[in-house]
């Protein structure tokens, strides 16, 4: 892939010390390429509507999440780079697998390993998913 196809890259953070990395080295690439970055931030929802409280159980993980995504804006402006936010509610792999196909994205940058690191032994990696379904090429970054 050329330096100039890279316009957009789409950066999954969750708040952990590795999708901050993700973000210098996307960062990185940005300033190479002259692209923008946007950040999603997934939160995981419990998909049947019987096992949640009627109560805004989110409120609390929504702050979070706006804190992380500010961090992230401030820490691309910093260098110089055009930073978008997209917070969204569900399964974490397959919502930014999916956002970034439907968005056309260039490349996903992501962190190898999230905040969930004693529940990815029993499901899985988020970023093993991204990196073996989404249809574009992936930086895992250690």
């Amino acid at each position: 892939m050329l330096k100039s196809e890279i316009r957009r890259i789409l950066v999954p953070l969750d708040g952990s010390k590795n999708s901050i990395r993700g973000l210098d080295n996307a960062i990185y690439l940005a300033r190479q390429c002259q692209a923008i970055i946007v950040g999603i931030y997934v939160l995981p929802r419990v998909p049947v509507s019987t096992y949640r409280k009627i109560q805004y159980p989110e409120k609390e993980l929504l702050k979070d999440a706006d804190t992380n995504m500010e961090f992230a804006k401030k820490h691309c402006a910093q260098n110089g780079i055009i930073f978008e936010k997209k917070i969204s509610f569900g399964d974490p792999g397959y919502t930014i697998v999916k956002y970034a196909k439907d968005k056309k994205f260039d490349i996903i940058v992501i962190g190898a390993r999230g905040r969930g690191a004693v529940k990815e032994i029993f499901f899985g990696s988020v970023s093993n998913y991204v990196l073996h379904k989404a249809n574009m090429p992936v930086l895992v970054v250690k």
